[in-house]
Protein backbone atom coordinates (compact mmCIF):
# COMPACT_ATOMS: atom_id res chain seq x y z
CA UNK A 1 0.00 0.00 0.00
CA UNK A 2 3.06 2.11 0.86
CA UNK A 3 5.30 1.46 -2.36
CA UNK A 4 1.48 2.38 -4.44
CA UNK A 5 1.13 5.66 -2.82
CA UNK A 6 4.76 6.47 -3.24
CA UNK A 7 4.59 5.82 -6.95
CA UNK A 8 2.01 8.05 -7.09
CA UNK A 9 3.32 10.71 -5.90
CA UNK A 10 6.56 10.72 -8.04
CA UNK A 11 4.24 10.20 -11.33
CA UNK A 12 2.22 13.04 -10.11
CA UNK A 13 5.16 15.74 -8.84
CA UNK A 14 6.86 14.51 -12.81
CA UNK A 15 3.44 15.31 -14.23
CA UNK A 16 3.50 18.48 -12.20
CA UNK A 17 7.37 18.91 -13.56
CA UNK A 18 6.68 19.08 -17.07
CA UNK A 19 3.62 21.05 -16.90
CA UNK A 20 5.26 23.55 -15.51
CA UNK A 21 8.17 22.77 -18.05
CA UNK A 22 5.57 23.21 -20.85
CA UNK A 23 4.00 26.81 -19.23
CA UNK A 24 7.58 28.12 -18.69
CA UNK A 25 8.58 27.42 -22.15
CA UNK A 26 4.85 28.45 -23.93
CA UNK A 27 5.62 31.97 -22.14
CA UNK A 28 8.83 32.22 -22.56
CA UNK A 29 9.17 31.59 -26.36
CA UNK A 30 6.02 34.35 -26.72
CA UNK A 31 7.32 37.10 -24.73
CA UNK A 32 10.84 36.50 -26.64
CA UNK A 33 9.03 36.56 -29.69
CA UNK A 34 7.58 40.51 -28.93
CA UNK A 35 10.76 41.19 -27.35
CA UNK A 36 9.64 41.78 -23.83
CA UNK A 37 12.07 39.70 -22.17
CA UNK A 38 15.96 41.40 -21.90
CA UNK A 39 18.79 38.65 -22.80
CA UNK A 40 19.33 38.56 -18.95
CA UNK A 41 15.83 37.44 -18.14
CA UNK A 42 15.80 34.99 -21.67
CA UNK A 43 19.47 33.81 -19.83
CA UNK A 44 17.52 32.92 -16.37
CA UNK A 45 14.46 31.62 -17.55
CA UNK A 46 16.80 29.16 -19.51
CA UNK A 47 18.28 27.98 -16.70
CA UNK A 48 15.42 27.17 -15.07
CA UNK A 49 13.67 25.44 -17.60
CA UNK A 50 16.71 23.40 -18.04
CA UNK A 51 16.88 22.44 -14.73
CA UNK A 52 13.49 20.86 -14.87
CA UNK A 53 14.40 19.19 -18.01
CA UNK A 54 16.90 17.28 -16.42
CA UNK A 55 14.80 16.86 -13.66
CA UNK A 56 11.82 15.59 -16.03
CA UNK A 57 14.59 13.50 -18.33
CA UNK A 58 13.44 15.71 -20.82
CA UNK A 59 16.53 16.58 -23.72
CA UNK A 60 16.21 19.93 -25.47
CA UNK A 61 18.83 22.52 -26.74
CA UNK A 62 17.87 25.42 -24.48
CA UNK A 63 19.41 28.13 -27.12
CA UNK A 64 16.09 26.61 -29.09
CA UNK A 65 13.47 26.87 -26.51
CA UNK A 66 14.33 30.86 -26.05
CA UNK A 67 15.66 32.02 -29.36
CA UNK A 68 18.34 34.04 -27.60
CA UNK A 69 21.21 34.10 -30.93
CA UNK A 70 23.55 32.17 -29.23
CA UNK A 71 24.25 29.85 -31.87
CA UNK A 72 26.91 27.35 -30.28
CA UNK A 73 25.48 25.34 -27.32
CA UNK A 74 23.96 25.92 -23.87
CA UNK A 75 24.17 23.29 -21.65
CA UNK A 76 23.02 22.09 -18.39
CA UNK A 77 24.04 18.06 -19.43
CA UNK A 78 24.80 16.69 -16.21
CA UNK A 79 28.67 15.59 -17.71
CA UNK A 80 29.14 19.23 -18.78
CA UNK A 81 28.09 20.61 -15.90
CA UNK A 82 30.33 17.62 -14.08
CA UNK A 83 33.24 18.86 -16.33
CA UNK A 84 32.95 22.45 -15.81
CA UNK A 85 32.79 22.26 -11.45
CA UNK A 86 36.25 20.43 -11.35
CA UNK A 87 40.25 21.39 -12.55
CA UNK A 88 43.69 19.98 -12.91
CA UNK A 89 44.15 20.80 -9.35
CA UNK A 90 40.67 18.51 -7.66
CA UNK A 91 41.09 20.86 -4.33
CA UNK A 92 37.70 22.66 -5.13
CA UNK A 93 34.25 21.87 -6.94
CA UNK A 94 31.53 24.38 -7.87
CA UNK A 95 28.80 23.73 -9.80
CA UNK A 96 27.61 26.14 -12.74
CA UNK A 97 24.10 26.87 -13.91
CA UNK A 98 24.92 26.16 -17.40
CA UNK A 99 28.24 25.82 -19.40
CA UNK A 100 28.36 27.41 -23.21
CA UNK A 101 29.77 26.21 -25.90
CA UNK A 102 30.47 28.76 -27.90
CA UNK A 103 30.62 29.35 -31.83
CA UNK A 104 32.20 32.34 -31.92
CA UNK A 105 33.11 35.69 -30.17
CA UNK A 106 29.37 37.33 -30.04
CA UNK A 107 28.35 34.29 -28.62
CA UNK A 108 30.40 35.14 -25.76
CA UNK A 109 29.79 38.83 -25.75
CA UNK A 110 25.80 38.25 -25.72
CA UNK A 111 26.17 36.23 -22.66
CA UNK A 112 28.55 38.63 -20.94
CA UNK A 113 26.17 41.18 -22.13
CA UNK A 114 23.28 39.40 -20.78
CA UNK A 115 25.12 39.09 -17.08
CA UNK A 116 26.58 42.53 -17.11
CA UNK A 117 22.95 44.05 -17.51
CA UNK A 118 21.04 41.90 -15.39
CA UNK A 119 19.57 44.06 -12.11
CA UNK A 120 17.36 41.68 -9.97
CA UNK A 121 19.21 38.30 -10.42
CA UNK A 122 22.62 38.84 -11.51
CA UNK A 123 25.23 35.95 -12.87
CA UNK A 124 28.97 35.75 -12.76
CA UNK A 125 30.92 34.16 -15.81
CA UNK A 126 33.94 32.08 -15.79
CA UNK A 127 36.16 31.36 -19.29
CA UNK A 128 37.64 27.90 -18.57
CA UNK A 129 39.93 26.48 -21.62
CA UNK A 130 41.76 23.00 -20.68
CA UNK A 131 40.87 23.13 -16.82
CA UNK A 132 44.31 22.95 -15.49
CA UNK A 133 43.90 25.73 -13.02
CA UNK A 134 44.76 24.51 -9.53
CA UNK A 135 42.45 26.06 -6.80
CA UNK A 136 39.27 26.57 -8.78
CA UNK A 137 40.07 30.15 -10.80
CA UNK A 138 37.68 28.86 -13.81
CA UNK A 139 35.01 28.02 -11.62
CA UNK A 140 31.57 29.52 -10.85
CA UNK A 141 28.47 28.24 -8.45
CA UNK A 142 26.39 31.06 -9.70
CA UNK A 143 26.71 31.81 -13.12
CA UNK A 144 27.85 30.44 -16.69
CA UNK A 145 30.99 28.53 -17.29
CA UNK A 146 32.14 29.68 -21.05
CA UNK A 147 34.24 26.40 -22.12
CA UNK A 148 36.69 27.75 -24.46
CA UNK A 149 38.13 24.47 -25.47
CA UNK A 150 37.03 20.90 -24.52
CA UNK A 151 35.82 17.60 -25.47
CA UNK A 152 32.43 19.12 -26.78
CA UNK A 153 34.38 20.69 -29.31
CA UNK A 154 36.16 17.99 -30.20
CA UNK A 155 33.41 15.80 -30.62
CA UNK A 156 31.72 18.28 -33.34
CA UNK A 157 35.15 18.34 -35.19
CA UNK A 158 37.04 21.23 -33.57
CA UNK A 159 36.73 23.00 -30.37
CA UNK A 160 37.76 25.88 -32.15
CA UNK A 161 35.21 28.17 -34.35
CA UNK A 162 35.86 28.05 -37.77
CA UNK A 163 36.50 31.24 -38.55
CA UNK A 164 39.41 31.60 -35.51
CA UNK A 165 41.59 28.58 -36.96
CA UNK A 166 44.85 29.23 -36.47
CA UNK A 167 45.75 31.45 -39.50
CA UNK A 168 49.62 31.90 -40.10
CA UNK A 169 51.08 35.16 -41.94
CA UNK A 170 54.42 34.10 -42.74
CA UNK A 171 55.59 37.50 -44.47
CA UNK A 172 54.66 39.24 -40.94
CA UNK A 173 55.63 36.21 -38.79
CA UNK A 174 52.58 35.56 -36.50
CA UNK A 175 49.48 33.84 -36.35
CA UNK A 176 46.33 34.47 -35.22
CA UNK A 177 44.37 32.11 -32.93
CA UNK A 178 41.27 31.72 -30.89
CA UNK A 179 41.30 32.29 -26.93
CA UNK A 180 40.42 28.62 -26.45
CA UNK A 181 42.95 27.15 -29.03
CA UNK A 182 45.68 24.57 -26.99
CA UNK A 183 48.94 25.68 -27.49
CA UNK A 184 49.78 21.84 -29.00
CA UNK A 185 47.54 23.27 -31.85
CA UNK A 186 48.81 26.27 -32.46
CA UNK A 187 52.22 24.70 -32.68
CA UNK A 188 50.79 22.05 -35.29
CA UNK A 189 49.46 24.46 -37.52
CA UNK A 190 52.75 26.90 -37.37
CA UNK A 191 55.44 24.23 -38.27
CA UNK A 192 53.20 23.25 -41.35
CA UNK A 193 54.97 26.91 -42.42
CA UNK A 194 57.99 26.59 -40.76
CA UNK A 195 57.67 28.87 -38.11
CA UNK A 196 56.62 28.42 -34.24
CA UNK A 197 56.04 31.18 -31.03
CA UNK A 198 59.03 31.83 -29.47
CA UNK A 199 57.93 31.35 -26.25
CA UNK A 200 56.30 28.29 -24.58
CA UNK A 201 54.98 26.58 -21.42
CA UNK A 202 56.32 23.47 -20.49
CA UNK A 203 53.20 21.56 -20.99
CA UNK A 204 50.98 22.47 -24.18
CA UNK A 205 48.01 21.16 -23.84
CA UNK A 206 47.23 24.67 -21.98
CA UNK A 207 44.79 27.21 -24.16
CA UNK A 208 46.10 30.21 -25.50
CA UNK A 209 43.66 32.58 -23.52
CA UNK A 210 44.80 30.84 -19.75
CA UNK A 211 48.42 31.16 -20.35
CA UNK A 212 48.08 34.86 -21.80
CA UNK A 213 46.11 35.59 -18.35
CA UNK A 214 48.48 34.72 -16.01
CA UNK A 215 52.29 35.05 -17.93
CA UNK A 216 53.26 31.53 -20.00
CA UNK A 217 56.99 30.92 -18.93
CA UNK A 218 59.30 27.96 -19.60
CA UNK A 219 63.04 27.85 -20.21
CA UNK A 220 62.60 30.31 -23.33
CA UNK A 221 61.51 33.04 -20.88
CA UNK A 222 65.13 34.21 -19.77
CA UNK A 223 65.81 35.64 -23.54
CA UNK A 224 62.13 35.47 -24.91
CA UNK A 225 60.68 36.86 -22.18
CA UNK A 226 57.41 34.95 -21.10
CA UNK A 227 54.41 34.58 -23.92
CA UNK A 228 52.51 37.54 -22.85
CA UNK A 229 55.38 39.77 -23.90
CA UNK A 230 55.53 38.00 -27.63
CA UNK A 231 51.42 39.00 -28.09
CA UNK A 232 50.84 41.98 -31.05
CA UNK A 233 47.07 41.97 -30.42
CA UNK A 234 44.06 40.68 -28.68
CA UNK A 235 40.39 40.71 -29.03
CA UNK A 236 39.04 41.18 -25.73
CA UNK A 237 35.67 40.65 -24.67
CA UNK A 238 35.23 42.78 -21.57
CA UNK A 239 32.61 42.26 -18.17
CA UNK A 240 30.74 45.10 -19.91
CA UNK A 241 30.04 42.72 -22.99
CA UNK A 242 31.92 45.14 -25.44
CA UNK A 243 34.24 43.61 -27.91
CA UNK A 244 37.36 45.22 -28.32
CA UNK A 245 40.89 44.78 -30.28
CA UNK A 246 43.33 46.18 -28.06
CA UNK A 247 47.01 46.50 -29.19
CA UNK A 248 49.98 48.72 -28.15
CA UNK A 249 48.45 51.43 -29.96
CA UNK A 250 44.87 50.60 -29.93
CA UNK A 251 43.17 50.59 -26.24
CA UNK A 252 46.18 50.30 -24.88
CA UNK A 253 44.59 50.03 -21.37
CA UNK A 254 42.84 47.04 -21.93
CA UNK A 255 45.39 45.07 -24.02
CA UNK A 256 48.14 45.78 -20.50
CA UNK A 257 45.23 44.78 -18.15
CA UNK A 258 44.17 41.36 -19.45
CA UNK A 259 47.55 40.07 -20.37
CA UNK A 260 48.33 38.72 -16.99
CA UNK A 261 45.52 39.95 -15.70
CA UNK A 262 43.99 36.37 -13.95
CA UNK A 263 40.91 36.58 -16.18
CA UNK A 264 40.01 39.72 -14.38
CA UNK A 265 39.38 42.45 -17.01
CA UNK A 266 38.02 40.39 -20.11
CA UNK A 267 37.80 37.03 -21.96
CA UNK A 268 40.74 36.90 -24.58
CA UNK A 269 38.77 35.43 -27.68
CA UNK A 270 41.66 36.21 -30.38
CA UNK A 271 45.42 36.37 -30.16
CA UNK A 272 47.71 37.56 -32.47
CA UNK A 273 51.47 36.04 -31.22
CA UNK A 274 54.72 36.06 -32.27
CA UNK A 275 56.43 34.11 -34.15
CA UNK A 276 60.26 33.07 -35.58
CA UNK A 277 61.95 30.34 -37.88
CA UNK A 278 61.45 27.02 -35.96
CA UNK A 279 64.41 25.00 -35.38
CA UNK A 280 64.15 21.05 -36.60
CA UNK A 281 65.70 19.24 -33.43
CA UNK A 282 66.96 19.86 -30.11
CA UNK A 283 69.85 18.86 -28.43
CA UNK A 284 68.63 18.15 -24.53
CA UNK A 285 71.21 18.17 -21.46
CA UNK A 286 70.93 17.54 -18.29
CA UNK A 287 73.61 17.93 -16.09
CA UNK A 288 74.18 17.19 -11.98
CA UNK A 289 75.50 19.64 -8.97
CA UNK A 290 76.28 18.76 -5.35
CA UNK A 291 76.57 22.15 -4.34
CA UNK A 292 73.64 24.93 -4.50
CA UNK A 293 75.55 28.44 -4.99
CA UNK A 294 77.89 26.91 -7.88
CA UNK A 295 74.22 25.93 -9.65
CA UNK A 296 72.88 28.73 -9.17
CA UNK A 297 75.80 30.54 -10.47
CA UNK A 298 76.19 28.49 -13.59
CA UNK A 299 72.19 29.60 -14.36
CA UNK A 300 72.56 33.00 -13.96
CA UNK A 301 75.48 33.07 -16.10
CA UNK A 302 73.83 31.35 -18.50
CA UNK A 303 70.46 33.23 -18.63
CA UNK A 304 73.40 36.49 -19.05
CA UNK A 305 74.06 35.44 -22.46
CA UNK A 306 70.54 36.63 -23.65
CA UNK A 307 71.89 39.72 -26.08
CA UNK A 308 74.22 37.48 -27.64
CA UNK A 309 73.91 35.40 -30.64
CA UNK A 310 72.17 32.17 -30.94
CA UNK A 311 75.58 30.40 -31.50
CA UNK A 312 76.85 31.61 -27.60
CA UNK A 313 74.12 30.98 -25.62
CA UNK A 314 71.69 27.82 -24.71
CA UNK A 315 68.17 28.19 -25.99
CA UNK A 316 66.65 27.10 -22.81
CA UNK A 317 67.57 27.28 -19.45
CA UNK A 318 65.91 25.15 -16.44
CA UNK A 319 66.83 23.47 -13.25
CA UNK A 320 64.85 20.84 -10.93
CA UNK A 321 65.63 20.16 -7.06
CA UNK A 322 66.13 16.24 -6.15
CA UNK A 323 65.47 15.53 -2.36
CA UNK A 324 64.37 12.34 -2.64
CA UNK A 325 66.59 9.05 -3.72
CA UNK A 326 64.24 7.37 -5.65
CA UNK A 327 63.69 10.31 -7.66
CA UNK A 328 66.82 10.24 -9.35
CA UNK A 329 66.50 6.98 -10.74
CA UNK A 330 63.05 7.82 -11.97
CA UNK A 331 64.16 10.93 -13.60
CA UNK A 332 67.22 9.26 -14.92
CA UNK A 333 65.29 6.40 -16.43
CA UNK A 334 62.34 8.77 -18.19
CA UNK A 335 65.34 10.93 -19.47
CA UNK A 336 67.99 7.82 -20.58
CA UNK A 337 68.58 3.84 -20.19
CA UNK A 338 67.52 2.78 -16.50
CA UNK A 339 70.92 1.10 -16.33
CA UNK A 340 73.47 2.07 -14.20
CA UNK A 341 71.42 4.09 -11.35
CA UNK A 342 73.00 7.05 -9.34
CA UNK A 343 72.91 6.99 -6.22
CA UNK A 344 72.65 10.93 -4.25
CA UNK A 345 74.83 9.01 -1.22
CA UNK A 346 77.47 8.56 -4.08
CA UNK A 347 78.06 12.38 -5.22
CA UNK A 348 78.93 13.90 -2.15
CA UNK A 349 75.75 16.46 -1.96
CA UNK A 350 75.54 19.23 0.34
CA UNK A 351 72.38 18.33 3.31
CA UNK A 352 70.89 15.33 0.78
CA UNK A 353 70.59 17.36 -2.05
CA UNK A 354 70.86 17.52 -5.65
CA UNK A 355 70.42 19.84 -8.46
CA UNK A 356 69.56 19.26 -11.95
CA UNK A 357 70.75 22.03 -14.65
CA UNK A 358 68.46 21.51 -17.67
CA UNK A 359 69.84 23.27 -20.97
CA UNK A 360 69.10 23.12 -25.20
CA UNK A 361 70.42 23.83 -27.92
CA UNK A 362 68.27 24.16 -31.04
CA UNK A 363 70.01 23.82 -34.60
CA UNK A 364 68.95 22.11 -38.12
CA UNK A 365 70.61 20.85 -40.79
CA UNK A 366 72.53 23.83 -41.89
CA UNK A 367 74.01 24.22 -38.14
CA UNK A 368 74.14 21.11 -37.48
CA UNK A 369 78.15 20.41 -37.98
CA UNK A 370 78.93 22.99 -35.47
CA UNK A 371 76.07 22.03 -32.71
CA UNK A 372 78.58 19.60 -30.81
CA UNK A 373 81.41 22.84 -30.90
CA UNK A 374 78.99 25.35 -29.98
CA UNK A 375 77.52 22.94 -26.95
CA UNK A 376 81.07 21.59 -26.00
CA UNK A 377 82.00 25.63 -25.58
CA UNK A 378 79.73 26.23 -23.19
CA UNK A 379 80.04 23.82 -20.81
CA UNK A 380 83.37 24.49 -20.53
CA UNK A 381 82.41 27.42 -18.73
CA UNK A 382 80.23 25.77 -15.98
CA UNK A 383 81.20 23.68 -13.04
CA UNK A 384 79.15 20.54 -12.72
CA UNK A 385 79.87 17.08 -11.52
CA UNK A 386 81.94 16.11 -14.97
CA UNK A 387 80.72 12.35 -14.63
CA UNK A 388 76.93 13.56 -14.34
CA UNK A 389 76.60 14.96 -18.37
CA UNK A 390 73.71 13.06 -19.92
CA UNK A 391 72.66 14.15 -23.46
CA UNK A 392 69.79 12.93 -25.88
CA UNK A 393 68.53 14.40 -29.31
CA UNK A 394 65.17 14.64 -30.16
CA UNK A 395 62.97 16.58 -33.12
CA UNK A 396 61.89 20.19 -32.16
CA UNK A 397 58.60 19.17 -32.02
CA UNK A 398 58.99 16.50 -29.24
CA UNK A 399 61.15 18.02 -27.08
CA UNK A 400 57.97 20.52 -26.92
CA UNK A 401 55.60 18.03 -26.42
CA UNK A 402 57.39 15.77 -23.81
CA UNK A 403 55.14 16.23 -20.70
CA UNK A 404 52.41 15.20 -23.09
CA UNK A 405 54.31 11.89 -22.72
CA UNK A 406 54.66 11.86 -19.01
CA UNK A 407 51.20 12.97 -18.92
CA UNK A 408 50.20 9.39 -20.78
CA UNK A 409 52.49 6.78 -18.69
CA UNK A 410 50.41 8.79 -15.71
CA UNK A 411 47.41 8.26 -16.62
CA UNK A 412 47.77 4.37 -17.88
CA UNK A 413 49.04 3.93 -14.01
CA UNK A 414 45.42 5.98 -12.46
CA UNK A 415 48.09 8.52 -11.46
CA UNK A 416 46.87 11.58 -13.57
CA UNK A 417 43.39 12.44 -11.71
CA UNK A 418 44.84 12.81 -8.27
CA UNK A 419 44.44 16.24 -6.30
CA UNK A 420 47.54 18.52 -7.32
CA UNK A 421 48.48 21.11 -4.52
CA UNK A 422 50.88 22.93 -6.78
CA UNK A 423 53.14 26.18 -5.45
CA UNK A 424 54.32 28.39 -7.54
CA UNK A 425 56.57 30.86 -6.54
CA UNK A 426 58.55 34.09 -7.90
CA UNK A 427 61.80 34.35 -5.56
CA UNK A 428 64.25 37.11 -5.95
CA UNK A 429 67.96 36.41 -6.81
CA UNK A 430 69.31 37.86 -3.39
CA UNK A 431 67.02 35.32 -1.40
CA UNK A 432 67.34 32.09 -2.84
CA UNK A 433 70.11 30.63 -1.31
CA UNK A 434 68.27 31.03 2.15
CA UNK A 435 64.96 29.71 0.46
CA UNK A 436 67.75 26.70 -0.40
CA UNK A 437 69.01 26.33 3.38
CA UNK A 438 64.94 26.77 4.85
CA UNK A 439 62.75 24.61 2.23
CA UNK A 440 64.91 22.48 0.32
CA UNK A 441 67.36 21.32 3.03
CA UNK A 442 64.85 21.94 5.66
CA UNK A 443 61.11 21.52 5.75
CA UNK A 444 60.98 18.95 2.42
CA UNK A 445 62.40 16.60 4.67
CA UNK A 446 63.37 13.88 2.41
CA UNK A 447 60.57 13.32 0.01
CA UNK A 448 58.84 15.66 -2.67
CA UNK A 449 55.86 14.09 -3.67
CA UNK A 450 56.26 15.18 -7.25
CA UNK A 451 59.20 17.93 -9.67
CA UNK A 452 60.53 21.09 -7.60
CA UNK A 453 61.30 23.14 -10.86
CA UNK A 454 63.94 26.39 -10.46
CA UNK A 455 65.23 29.00 -12.79
CA UNK A 456 66.16 32.44 -13.11
CA UNK A 457 64.72 34.94 -15.66
CA UNK A 458 65.67 38.19 -16.22
CA UNK A 459 62.90 40.90 -15.57
CA UNK A 460 64.00 43.66 -18.19
CA UNK A 461 62.18 40.65 -20.30
CA UNK A 462 58.72 41.60 -18.28
CA UNK A 463 56.54 44.25 -19.23
CA UNK A 464 55.72 46.21 -16.39
CA UNK A 465 52.75 47.67 -17.56
CA UNK A 466 51.07 44.39 -17.52
CA UNK A 467 48.92 42.89 -14.61
CA UNK A 468 52.20 40.36 -13.96
CA UNK A 469 53.74 41.36 -10.31
CA UNK A 470 56.97 40.02 -9.85
CA UNK A 471 59.73 40.84 -7.20
CA UNK A 472 61.86 43.93 -7.44
CA UNK A 473 64.95 42.38 -8.65
CA UNK A 474 66.60 42.00 -11.95
CA UNK A 475 66.80 38.33 -11.74
CA UNK A 476 63.88 36.29 -10.08
CA UNK A 477 63.92 32.47 -9.65
CA UNK A 478 60.65 30.25 -10.68
CA UNK A 479 60.51 27.97 -7.99
CA UNK A 480 57.74 25.43 -8.72
CA UNK A 481 56.38 22.48 -6.30
CA UNK A 482 54.56 20.58 -8.97
CA UNK A 483 53.61 17.83 -6.83
CA UNK A 484 50.47 15.12 -6.78
CA UNK A 485 48.52 14.05 -3.53
CA UNK A 486 47.99 10.11 -3.54
CA UNK A 487 45.44 7.93 -1.21
CA UNK A 488 47.99 4.96 -0.81
CA UNK A 489 48.52 5.14 2.89
CA UNK A 490 51.89 7.04 3.01
CA UNK A 491 51.27 9.95 4.73
CA UNK A 492 54.01 12.42 3.02
CA UNK A 493 51.83 11.93 0.16
CA UNK A 494 48.60 12.47 1.37
CA UNK A 495 46.88 15.86 0.45
CA UNK A 496 46.71 17.10 4.00
CA UNK A 497 50.17 16.47 4.94
CA UNK A 498 51.54 18.34 1.09
CA UNK A 499 48.92 21.18 1.74
CA UNK A 500 50.47 21.54 5.25
CA UNK A 501 54.13 21.66 3.83
CA UNK A 502 52.80 24.19 1.35
CA UNK A 503 51.69 26.51 4.32
CA UNK A 504 54.77 26.06 6.05
CA UNK A 505 56.61 27.42 2.84
CA UNK A 506 54.86 30.35 2.80
CA UNK A 507 55.21 31.08 6.01
CA UNK A 508 58.72 30.47 6.39
CA UNK A 509 59.39 33.22 3.43
CA UNK A 510 57.06 35.69 5.37
CA UNK A 511 58.80 34.96 8.70
CA UNK A 512 61.86 35.10 6.92
CA UNK A 513 61.29 38.20 5.43
CA UNK A 514 61.74 36.74 1.30
CA UNK A 515 59.77 38.97 -0.55
CA UNK A 516 57.89 36.08 -2.96
CA UNK A 517 55.32 36.38 -5.25
CA UNK A 518 52.56 33.87 -5.98
CA UNK A 519 52.72 32.51 -9.65
CA UNK A 520 49.17 31.54 -10.70
CA UNK A 521 48.24 33.16 -7.41
CA UNK A 522 46.07 31.97 -4.79
CA UNK A 523 44.62 33.97 -1.90
CA UNK A 524 41.08 34.34 0.16
CA UNK A 525 41.37 37.55 1.58
CA UNK A 526 41.43 41.50 -0.20
CA UNK A 527 44.22 41.73 2.18
CA UNK A 528 46.27 39.12 0.69
CA UNK A 529 45.29 40.67 -2.79
CA UNK A 530 46.46 43.96 -1.53
CA UNK A 531 49.44 42.67 -0.63
CA UNK A 532 50.13 40.68 -3.62
CA UNK A 533 50.17 43.24 -6.02
CA UNK A 534 51.42 46.04 -3.76
CA UNK A 535 51.98 49.44 -5.67
CA UNK A 536 49.95 47.89 -8.73
CA UNK A 537 47.03 47.33 -6.56
CA UNK A 538 45.38 50.69 -7.62
CA UNK A 539 45.64 50.37 -10.85
CA UNK A 540 44.23 46.83 -10.73
CA UNK A 541 41.29 48.39 -8.99
CA UNK A 542 41.25 50.98 -11.51
CA UNK A 543 41.09 48.66 -14.26
CA UNK A 544 38.80 46.60 -12.65
CA UNK A 545 36.31 49.58 -12.58
CA UNK A 546 36.91 50.48 -15.89
CA UNK A 547 36.46 47.52 -17.04
CA UNK A 548 33.97 44.95 -15.42
CA UNK A 549 32.58 47.06 -12.77
CA UNK A 550 30.02 44.75 -11.86
CA UNK A 551 32.48 42.08 -11.03
CA UNK A 552 30.91 39.22 -12.57
CA UNK A 553 34.16 37.85 -14.85
CA UNK A 554 36.57 35.21 -12.94
CA UNK A 555 35.21 34.82 -9.70
CA UNK A 556 37.01 31.51 -8.70
CA UNK A 557 39.77 33.68 -8.40
CA UNK A 558 38.42 35.01 -5.27
CA UNK A 559 39.75 38.83 -5.85
CA UNK A 560 36.11 40.75 -5.74
CA UNK A 561 32.81 40.10 -4.97
CA UNK A 562 29.90 40.10 -7.52
CA UNK A 563 28.21 43.47 -7.06
CA UNK A 564 24.62 41.77 -7.24
CA UNK A 565 26.32 39.90 -3.65
CA UNK A 566 27.71 42.66 -2.18
CA UNK A 567 28.04 46.74 -2.41
CA UNK A 568 31.30 46.84 -1.16
CA UNK A 569 34.67 46.39 -3.34
CA UNK A 570 35.69 43.79 -0.82
CA UNK A 571 37.49 40.56 -2.13
CA UNK A 572 35.70 37.39 -1.45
Amino acid sequence: MYQTKTKTKVKTKTIFCVLCWCCLNYLAIKLAEKELLSMASKLLLTFAICRLIVTVGLTMDPTELLRLGVYGQLSVDPSDVQTASLDFGMLSRAEPWAVLHPASADDITRVVKAAYESEAHGFTISARGHGHSINGQAQTSNGVVIQMSGSRGRRLGSSTPAALRPHVYEKERYVDVWGGELWIDVLRSTLEHGLAPKSWTDYLYLSVGGTLSNAGISGQAFHQGPQITNVHELDVVTGKGELLTCSEEQNSGLFHAVLGGLGQFGIITRARISLEPAPKRVRWIRVLYSDFSTFTRDQEYLISLHELPASQKFDYVEGFVIVDEGLINNWRSSFFSPRNPVKITSLGTDGGVLYCLEITKNYDESTADTTDQEVESLLKKLNFIQSSVFTTDLLYVDFLDRVHKAELKLRSKGLWEVPHPWLNLFIPKSRIADFDKGVFKGILGNKTGGPILIYPMNKHKWDNRSSVVTPDEDVFYLVAFLRSALDNGEEMQSLEYLNHQNRQILKFCDEAGIKAKQYLPHYTTQEEWVDHFGDKWGQFYQRKMEFDPRYILATGQRIFKPSFQSSSNMAL
